[in-house]
């Protein structure tokens, strides 16, 4: 099982979000979208969750093409918070589960305690930090192809940070399912990663393996990433 991109181009007026980017995603395999803020990473999410489509090419997963229909077999936690404030926590997971049939309310339950959030808290009592553990938890409960997560770990603290890693392990099926997750803030994410991707204003500009990065370049992944972004920049001055 794979998400492809194929000549995929995405224009907002005149700019690139996506230039021409080629790109194929293999099931077992978890994969970091580094860039820097505007890169394109949450387009290029946004597309393979079928919520924005391309201006040229074409993505498919399963060797078709990527619709609205697709979202029912791909999880995807959004940078932005788009809960109901007058929600419970328990009310905010019944709804999500209410639009999904691929939502596992056991796990969900699992996960609320794993991560300590309360059921019965409003949203809008929760601080920034436990508000970001609620999106992870109403993504990473659903039963999916394909988990796509776009910065989730913003605004969590490092301790947070650390439970949070722990439960994304957990809680995907590392043998059979895509999992891709877009972030600037590398150093957290990079003890999870088979393959990453940089993405630098709308062009791919690299992917490696990184067990081979390390063990053959003597390179970590920021390093890899601000040498290649180095070598780009320096090619327009």
């Amino acid at each position: 099982m794979t998400i492809e991109l194929n000549g995929v181009s995405k224009k907002y007026g005149r700019d690139y979000a996506l230039n021409d980017v080629n790109l194929s995603l293999q099931k077992g395999k978890i994969y970091g979208l580094l860039g820097p803020n505007g890169s394109g990473k949450s387009t290029t999410l946004k597309m393979m969750a079928g919520l924005v489509f391309p201006n040229r090419g074409e993505i498919t997963l399963h060797n078709e093409k990527v619709t609205r229909r697709t979202a029912e077999q791909v999880a995807y936690l959004t940078e932005l918070d788009m809960f109901y404030d007058n929600f419970s926590v328990a009310e905010t997971i019944n709804y999500v589960a209410s639009q999904f049939e691929s939502f596992d309310i056991r796990k969900a339950e699992q996960l609320l305690a794993e991560l300590k959030l309360d059921p019965t808290k409003k949203v809008k009592q929760l601080s920034k930090g436990n508000r970001g553990r609620l999106k992870l938890v109403t993504a990473l409960a659903r039963d999916t192809d394909v988990v796509l997560l776009d910065e989730p770990f913003s605004g969590l603290d490092p301790m947070v940070r650390e439970v949070t890693v722990k439960s994304l392990l957990r809680y995907v099926d590392l043998e059979q399912q895509v999992i891709v997750i877009a972030t600037h803030e590398i150093n957290e994410i990079e003890s999870l990663l088979d393959e990453v991707i940089a993405l630098y204003y709308g062009d791919i500009i690299g992917q490696e393996n990184v067990e081979a990065l390390r063990e053959e370049q003597g390179l970590s992944v920021l390093e890899w990433f601000k040498t290649i972004v180095q070598e780009v920049e320096e090619r327009f001055v």
